[in-house]
């Protein structure tokens, strides 16, 4: 397939990529620092330049593409969520999803599938229960800010498109993403759970999420919300063990909620709120994990 990638030189479009290369498939990698990123990609891609929210040369790669993955977007956790920066964070995602729905609009050549990353938080703070696909969405900055997201994605649909909305939990890996931040503790000897530590805390490796788009791309089946977290459904206390057992570190110093908001701010709403989210529909669909366990995830990043 061709393949056009938003989004596609960050920290998960950089696992996708050598899938992607490796299935034979031809990638556009649409970025906003092209030069920088041109050596690491493999035979069959290549790198467009766009800013996210405007029209450009760019555009004529959806005209006859076979599929486009949305990963573009403010990181969350780039800086404290000042209304400023809250503004940021949902208006790149609002902005390149619409700019991305207007080329495929204009395309003569449609693609037939687009997927388009959101996030669990899309269903707000659920203390209790299991959380599916067809549950309803909450209310906080960030469930609001993915009602948004997958809303502009929704014009896919009537289009023609196969739309599958790619509801992420945290996304553990190497050189980058929240995991890399939650270890430096522990080396310090300072691990512990993070608030009162009975959040629910969903969490995927990034290998899978890989996997699991690869698996959207090429099976049919794949439409519609999923759930991109692994079956290993945790707290966060278990999770903060379980990487102090990775890192052969101690988890006790358990850090006080009212601590970790002072020093956040709102964004401290992402470590103190969870959910037990269930990969309901990737599991019915067929998708075998390679890193089911929180404990074979760790280990394989961290070991």
């Amino acid at each position: 397939m061709k393949i056009v990638l938003a989004g596609g030189t960050g920290f998960i479009g950089s696992a996708l990529l050598p899938r992607l290369a490796a299935a034979g498939h031809t990638v556009v990698a649409l970025s906003r620092s092209p030069s920088s990123r041109m050596q690491a990609l493999s035979p069959g891609m290549s790198v467009a330049p766009w800013d996210g929210a405007s029209m450009g040369e760019w555009a004529s790669h959806i005209d006859g593409a076979d599929a486009v993955v949305n990963l573009a977007g403010e990181p969350l956790a780039a800086k404290r969520w000042t209304g400023v920066q809250k503004a940021r964070i949902l208006r790149s995602r609002i902005d390149a999803t619409r700019i991305l729905r207007e080329a495929i609009a204009n395309a003569r050549q449609k693609p037939s599938v687009f997927l388009q990353m959101s996030a669990v938080g899309y269903y707000g703070d659920i203390p209790e229960g299991d959380v599916r696909e067809d549950h309803g969405p909450g209310s906080d900055f960030l469930a609001r800010t993915c009602q948004q997201w997958e809303f502009e994605a929704s014009g896919m649909v009537p289009m023609g498109l196969r739309l599958v909305v790619l509801r992420l939990g945290v996304v553990l890996g190497d050189h980058g993403g929240a995991l890399q931040k939650m270890v430096l503790p522990y080396k310090l000897f300072l691990g512990g759970a993070i608030g009162g530590g009975s959040q629910w805390f969903p969490w995927i490796h990034r290998d899978d999420v890989a996997g699991i788009m690869m698996f959207a791309l090429e099976r049919t089946v794949a439409a519609g919300p999923v759930n991109v977290v692994a079956p290993d459904l945790v707290t966060m206390k278990t999770f903060c063990a379980t990487l102090g057992q990775v890192l052969h570190r101690p988890s006790w110093a358990a850090v006080p909620g009212a601590l970790v908001r002072a020093a956040l701010g709102e964004m401290a709403d992402m470590l103190l709120t969870g959910q037990r989210v269930v990969p309901a529909r990737i599991q019915e669909w067929g998708y075998s994990f390679r890193y089911p366990t929180l404990l074979s995830a760790l280990t394989d990043i961290l070991d």
